[in-house]
């Protein structure tokens, strides 16, 4: 990438396809004049609609091989951007913030009046006071508190929890042999367990889960259901501070980076919509892939080819978050080949850079043929971002994830897709990948797993380790692969024990199925 010397202003390279001739601000195909670097006089590809759902690897191939590793794109009509396509552009574009930040204020299209204040964009673009909006010390901070708060989740009982919350909602299902792996198990079991994780009270699970399907709909109740939510989090956030327990909630309050109020409920609303999400549809990704792909359900019960496999190749191949805004540019700058403006923005293209043949080589990821031993083991994706502002949530949701895919096929062993796979549909979103449904068949119900041994109830949470130097909230190191729960857990959180915690949960997914 090339740099403007301070005090320059840079100049597009010769014969670059985002600019005009003689230097005159571009026009964009809607009429207006864009003052940054973007084609003139032909309509940006959109990144929104049924081309992105449809057929977004075919929509990425075009786009690298009409632009090269950074494409124009629009988001809404009259909204420009940049989609960053290419792997070691995205690796650059995450790791330089001083040229690229994460601050959205920076944005000219708002400042400019040109976002509507109805904009689908506001949610994911509006600036916020939480670790995904800011650069360098006060994202460290911040960071720190959501990392450390993290790593103390227990491994051993997030997987019970998980697995009891399967069950549940499998029991719901009723007689008749049929489910929608997506409206009755995907959708539902993450807030189940979110649920647990943050410290709110049994009684909100039910309520919780209503509003954050009004949010997630964007339907007429959404705007009240966001703001109940608020309130939600707020009165559990002043109750943790006053008798803080062994949650999420509690510690996140007691971190040395000693977040306000305000702060807490912002990043309990990341993790709760952010996490939510994600988990989502990288449950219902790896089940159509083991539904429908003859390489895992022919080798499921005993070959080489297992879930944690289907799992890593729906990371590189189909990632929960195909796309991610974004990054701002700071400066004047080139980025692959293209020229950026200041106030440009920039998506980060995390599917279309896992199929980078400048990654991967030619053909390697285009086709079918994901997957295959040369994928295996392999987590050089960028499914989770990159740099400093990598998630820190990767190893909670695999365990969320695998245990939830695990314990399906345990209790149907039989289970089978209920229609052709060219007739599942895909969310027409430009940001999440994740099916509209996933209807399946099965013929009978495996019993539960017998419940694990009880263990005492005293639990002291394990201390984060410090390295020498290191920061507690470093973002560049991976999770390690998935391990038995037996090698990385500790005891029982207090209370994990408490008679009838079935039954809760039984009558939660029961209401969750409209029983």
């Amino acid at each position: 990438m090339t740099v403007p010397e301070p005090g320059t202003t840079a100049v597009p390279p010769p014969g670059c396809p985002a600019h005009a001739a003689g230097g005159a601000p571009p026009a964009t195909a809607h009429g207006g004049t864009v003052p940054g670097g973007l084609p003139v006089g032909v309509p940006l590809t959109p990144l929104y609609g049924s081309a992105v759902a449809d057929d977004p690897h075919g929509l990425y191939a075009r786009l690298r091989a009409q632009y090269g590793p950074v494409a124009p794109i629009e988001l809404e009509p009259g909204v420009e951007s940049w989609l960053v396509l290419g792997y070691p552009e995205l690796l650059e574009l995450t790791r330089n913030e001083a040229l690229f930040s994460k601050d959205s204020r920076r944005w000219r299209v708002p400042a400019e009046g040109r976002l509507a204040a109805d904009s689908r964009l506001q949610p994911m673009t509006s600036w916020r006071p939480t670790l995904l909006n800011l650069d360098g010390a006060e994202h460290q901070r911040l960071r720190a508190a959501v990392a450390d708060t993290l790593a103390r989740v227990d491994h051993r009982q997030l997987r019970e929890t998980t697995e009891a919350a399967a069950d549940a909602l499998i029991d719901s299902w009723g007689p008749d042999g049929t489910a929608d792996l997506v409206a009755q198990y995907a959708r539902r079991l993450p807030l189940l367990v979110f649920t647990q994780l943050l410290g709110l009270p049994d009684e909100a699970g039910a309520h919780l889960i209503r509003l954050i399907s009004h949010i997630a709909d964007s339907g007429p109740e959404s705007v009240r259901a966001n703001q109940e939510f608020q309130t939600l989090l707020v009165d559990l956030v002043r109750r943790r501070r006053t008798a803080p327990g062994a949650d999420l909630t509690s510690w996140l309050l007691a971190h040395p980076a000693a977040l306000t109020d305000e702060e807490a409920v912002h990043h309990l609303v990341v993790l709760m919509i952010a996490g939510n999400e994600t988990t989502i549809c990288w449950t219902g990704n790896t089940l159509r892939l083991l539904l429908t792909d003859r390489r895992f359900r022919a080798t499921l019960t005993g070959g080489r080819l297992t879930v944690a496999d289907a799992l890593e190749e729906v990371l590189w191949r189909d990632p929960p978050t195909q796309n991610f805004p974004g990054r701002w540019a700071t400066s004047d700058t080139v980025l692959g080949g293209q020229f950026i403006a200041r106030g440009d923005m920039l998506v980060l293209g995390l599917a279309a850079a896992n199929a980078d043949p400048a990654a991967q080589g030619p053909g390697a990821l285009g086709h079918a043929s994901i997957g295959h031993a040369s994928i295996g083991g392999n987590r050089a994706h960028l499914a989770w971002g990159a740099g400093t502002h990598v998630c820190p949530a990767q190893h909670p949701a695999r365990i969320i994830v695998e245990t939830a895919v695990e314990t399906l096929l345990h209790r149907l062993p039989d289970l089978q897709l209920a229609v052709p796979p060219h007739e599942l549909a895909w969310r027409p979103s430009p940001w999440s990948r994740a099916l509209i449904s996933l209807p399946v068949l099965y013929s009978a119900f495996t019993p539960p797993r017998p419940p694990a041994p009880e263990r005492p109830f005293a639990w002291t949470p394990p201390q984060i380790p410090q390295t020498p130097g290191a920061s507690s909230g470093a973002e560049e190191s991976s999770p390690s692969p998935s391990t038995s729960s037996d090698a990385t857990s500790t005891g029982r959180t207090p209370g994990s024990g408490e008679p009838g915690r079935r039954s809760w949960w039984n009558s939660l997914a029961g209401w969750w199925s409209g029983r």
